[in-house]
């Protein structure tokens, strides 16, 4: 029986949070932080970050707790992901 980490039916904050956090470094390594140059992969990253805010989204329950609480926090970061991926991707077009 397969853990419930690998079931993309039912919500789940750890997966939702190695999803962005994971895209987050493969974006920064594929941009090259100090010297940003332009590549078209670090759509995937993007793709995979709004993947992750998804499924971070889909664990909010319906009354607030300390969980909710916590699921808002984590929309939060992956808001702030985003905003950086996109950055690196839009970037070093504008230059």
């Amino acid at each position: 029986m397969a853990p419930r980490i690998f079931n993309p039916r039912i919500p789940s904050l750890v997966r939702a949070n190695i999803l962005v956090l994971g895209s987050l470094a493969i974006a920064i390594l594929l941009a090259h932080p100090p010297h940003l140059r332009p590549t078209l992969w670090l759509i995937l990253p993007a793709l995979t970050t709004v993947v992750g805010t998804a499924d971070t989204a889909r664990c909010m329950k319906r009354r607030w707790s300390f969980y909710h609480g916590g699921v808002l926090l984590c929309l939060y970061m992956d808001l702030l992901v985003l905003t950086l991926v996109f950055f690196l991707l839009f970037f070093p077009y504008f230059i």
